[in-house]
């Protein structure tokens, strides 16, 4: 592509549009995992096993899709998925 008049590449101009629009769909994304986990955290200090488990579900399906479309790493996803259902499981003892 020819040079714009700025200086700037077009090609560089089009990968600022598209990180703008990748990052906006990680911050997303990012913000769901937190309020489920959240939830999830809740429902353990008030001891509701039934609910916890419920969030759990949901804070599990948030973090694997994350983890499959690659905003968070995998072993990542893994380890808070153990340390939530550590604290779940900790409430059914």
């Amino acid at each position: 592509m020819a040079k714009l008049k700025t200086g700037r590449h077009t090609s560089a101009l089009k990968e600022a549009r598209k990180t703008k629009k990748r990052t906006a769909r990680n911050v997303s994304i990012k913000s769901k995992i937190k309020t489920a986990v959240k939830k999830v955290e809740d429902a353990v200090k008030k001891k509701d096993a039934k609910l916890a488990q419920q969030e759990l579900n949901t804070a599990f399906s948030e973090w694997d899709k994350a983890a499959k479309k690659n905003i968070i790493h995998k072993s990542a996803a893994s380890n808070q998925k153990a340390r939530l259902a550590k604290q779940v499981s900790a409430l059914s003892k």
